[in-house]
């Protein structure tokens, strides 16, 4: 089964079930400043979980473009280092907006699981809030598990919230047992579970000083991670073995000239250029650009990463932007829209892509010269900062550089010279509106002779020709 049915059956099953099938939202939020870009599917439907819209429906069902890179759902060091964790992904969602809650949302996702997508039942586990007793009852209840595997977890693993503030509350997750031969549960050996499908009783809202009140309607909110679950169905170790990567996977081995799998750090550079090249290519489509500040300065560090990662796999000329069509090959049946926009993502891609290669060997050289005098490992923050100020590595890319050769970055240090010359520039800027806030007279007698000079040299404008 493709990723792209997994995708179709989970939207057409919660239609027949009666949800609106809503479109995904662009990876900007709107009208939404405490986010950058939208890190799950519940961030187009916040105002609505806040009784403060009627989108006219009481349950929707999406699949949503998400982007975790920042802040508290941030997975941006973790990608090409573990099997499943991306900057952008496809979150399956189902909603609930004051209509249904426990008892529907529990046996919705188990039929859907079990029954439409046939994932085997002994190959499953619960878990639930350690305080939410009606959940663990309904799981045993609804889904016949016994006691043992509806599983009672802390705050940190069953009680979700979008950010610091807003919506949240208790969950309770199914976890795919990968290797059921060995012995133990998921509290004795976690990372032998893999969670496919995560639902979140919506019951508070959290505000900026930590207080918690309750929502006007208890409401439901199912997260699903479509590369997951298509990498459980396809029966495959990672999720860049699923057919959501495998045209991309291709397309960079060909370029490298290396095949994938073989050799331990060329699988690492090779799983963040298919990473990355999904995310830059779906945030050009949503009209972000590279820059120096905000979203911009997200995508800049996205594209930089992926472009160090090719020089470790020998390619020392611009690529990214040939990964852009096994992307859209990859997604197109979702998003046709990408390829409308296909030749003006090439573009951005690929001038972004050469400014950074003029500067990247010469950076890179400069710091292996400055590993050779270092004194331990820690490379001192003024010198990170010198890496970003001349050469353009975020300090992100410095430290994945340091992952990789076994040194740390001072980042406290390079944050206090990031300071030192923002204060600077604030400085020089208030020193030249001050200059700029004089009188145009007398003391200011060559800018007075300019406008003079430009007076008296304007040129007329030409007499129309009669043809005309």
């Amino acid at each position: 089964m493709k990723g792209s049915e997994i995708r179709r059956k989970f939207l057409d099953y919660f239609a027949s079930k009666g949800h609106r099938v809503v479109k995904s939202s662009p990876l900007v939020p709107a009208d939404d400043p405490t986010l950058l870009f939208v890190n799950a599917g519940m961030v187009q439907f916040k105002n609505v979980f806040l009784g403060q819209e009627d989108i006219g429906t009481r349950r929707a069902a999406t699949s949503q473009k998400c982007l975790r890179v920042s802040g508290k759902h941030n997975d941006f060091d973790q990608v090409g280092r573990t099997p499943r964790h991306h900057t952008f992904f496809e979150m399956l969602g189902n909603f609930s907006f004051g209509d249904y809650f426990k008892r529907d949302a529990i046996a919705f996702g188990w039929e859907f699981v079990t029954d439409v997508l046939g994932i085997p039942k002994d190959r499953l586990v619960t878990t639930v809030f350690e305080e939410d007793d009606e959940a663990h009852a309904l799981w045993q209840e609804i889904a016949g598990l016994p006691a043992e595997r509806v599983v009672r977890m802390g705050a940190d693993d069953n009680f979700w919230a979008m950010g610091d503030t807003g919506p949240c509350g208790p969950c309770s997750e199914i976890h795919y047992d990968l290797d059921p031969s060995k012995p133990g549960g998921i509290a004795e050996d976690p990372d032998r579970f893999l969670e496919i499908w995560n639902l979140v009783f919506m019951q508070f809202e959290r505000s900026a000083d930590g207080k918690m009140k309750n929502l006007p309607a208890p409401s439901v909110d199912t997260g699903a991670g479509l590369e997951r679950m298509a990498a459980v169905i396809q029966g495959v170790p990672t999720n860049f073995d699923t057919d959501l990567f495998t045209p991309i996977r291709e397309r960079i081995a060909a370029i490298a000239g290396k095949p994938y799998g073989e050799d331990a750090d060329a699988t690492v550079s090779m799983r963040v250029v298919c990473d990355h090249a999904r995310a830059m290519t779906f945030l050009i489509g949503d009209a972000v650009l590279p820059s120096n500040a905000g979203r911009g300065y997200v995508l800049r560090r996205i594209m930089r990463r992926a472009a160090r990662h090719g020089v470790l796999l020998g390619i020392h000329e611009p690529f990214l932007y040939k990964m852009v069509e096994p992307v859209i090959e990859a997604m197109r049946d979702a998003y046709p829209e990408l390829d409308e926009r296909r030749s003006y993502t090439e573009k951005i891609i690929r001038n972004e892509e050469e400014r950074f290669l003029r500067t990247l060997d010469k950076g890179l050289k400069l710091l292996r010269e400055e590993r050779a005098r270092m004194s331990n490992d820690v490379l001192a923050g003024d010198f990170a900062f010198k890496l970003y100020d001349t050469f353009g590595f975020p300090l992100d890319l410095t430290e994945d550089i340091g992952r990789s050769e076994g040194f740390s970055v001072d980042a406290e240090g390079f944050a206090a010279a990031l300071e030192r010359q923002r204060e600077k520039a604030r400085r020089a800027k208030s020193s030249i509106r001050k200059r700029g806030s004089a009188p145009r007279s007398a003391s200011c007698p060559r800018r007075a002779w300019r406008r003079v000079f430009s007076a008296t040299t304007r040129r007329k404008p030409r007499p129309r020709s009669p043809a005309l």
